[in-house]
């Protein structure tokens, strides 16, 4: 099976993460199939916290991948942000 996860990077006490296509026996850190987006909850100023690209994200649960509880959450996020944006514009 195929899951769309969260992959952890960054220093002690600095996370940083990746959001990953990948086989759900594989490691959380270890291999996967794509780089979808990334999520860094430190981020501060004008740093850009969450990025997902909603094209690839679309396309693999098409095809069947499953979304861990903490990305959907992440999804529906930055689908609250895109909309607070585009009617800001």
């Amino acid at each position: 099976m195929v899951v769309i996860r969260l992959s952890r990077g960054g220093s002690k006490a600095r996370p940083f993460y990746n959001i990953v296509v990948a086989h759900k026996q594989n490691r959380r850190d270890g291999r996967f199939i794509e780089r979808i987006g990334f999520y860094n909850p430190l981020a501060r100023g004008g740093e850009e916290p969450l990025r997902i690209a909603q094209d690839r994200l679309t396309y693999w649960q098409g095809v069947g991948a499953q979304a861990s509880d903490v990305v959907e959450r992440l999804v529906k996020q930055a689908a609250k942000a895109a909309a607070a944006t585009s009617a800001a514009a």
